[in-house]
């Protein structure tokens, strides 16, 4: 491990942590007081990120939001409402499918389902398996945008690459297994561990050093 490349991350972060814990109250917040259809709107900017623009995918929750997209059963209309996103029809697919899934008698129901497992590993599988359009990166950027996913590592592009530059993997993999995807996962957080930084706070500093902002 170079200590000059691990001191430079430790001051760059101590900066940045102050930000970054506030960030991370607001996930903890939507888990202890939002209600259902924030907790699935989650879940939908969630199934709209992957190969698009994170702001691009909010701009999209907020106007859905407005515009009440729960009520629409047309995948057309919803594809239309995907300004920016890309596979926009395969993605309306999946926003369609994802609302029935936790539509019960007229409404949403999603936090008690995602609260009844008995750890954020366990709820991330059941949604791996159940939810059209969701892998491992997708499902734990969504348990930790609400708050459950202290100890589960977001293994988009620009982690890779950090986790690359640090030495803690060899090379980017073109595709994550599962397989692939618990030992990489593994691996930064025994690296977190070894540097002292908890893995939620080193994900999102990883996440800013290559946008310029902590996000979500």
């Amino acid at each position: 491990m170079n200590k000059e490349l691990i001191t430079e991350l430790k001051k760059s972060y101590r900066v940045k942590k102050e930000e970054i814990e506030r960030k991370l109250s607001e996930f903890e917040k939507l888990s202890l007081n939002g209600t259902e259809e924030e907790i699935f709107y989650e879940l939908c900017f969630c199934l709209l990120t992957p190969q698009s623009k994170a702001k691009v995918c909010l701009k999209v929750i907020e106007d859905f939001i407005k515009g009440k997209i729960l009520s629409i059963d047309s995948r057309e209309t919803v594809a239309k409402n995907l300004c920016g996103v890309r596979f926009k029809n395969n993605k309306a697919d999946y926003i369609l499918a994802a609302r029935n899934l936790f539509l019960k008698n007229g409404t949403i129901e999603i936090k008690s389902k995602i609260n009844g497992f008995k750890s954020a590993f366990e709820a991330r599988e059941w949604l791996v398996k159940n939810v059209k359009g969701i892998g491992y990166k997708e499902a734990s950027h969504f348990l930790r945008n609400i708050g459950l996913g202290e100890n589960l590592a977001i293994l988009d592009r620009h982690i890779l690459k950090n986790l690359k530059a640090y030495g803690i993997i060899d090379e980017i993999p073109k595709t994550l297994s599962r397989k692939k995807y618990i030992e990489i996962e593994d691996k930064m957080r025994d690296f977190s561990r070894d540097i002292n930084i908890p893995l939620s706070h080193l994900d999102l500093h990883f996440w800013s050093r290559e946008t310029g902002k902590i996000f979500k």
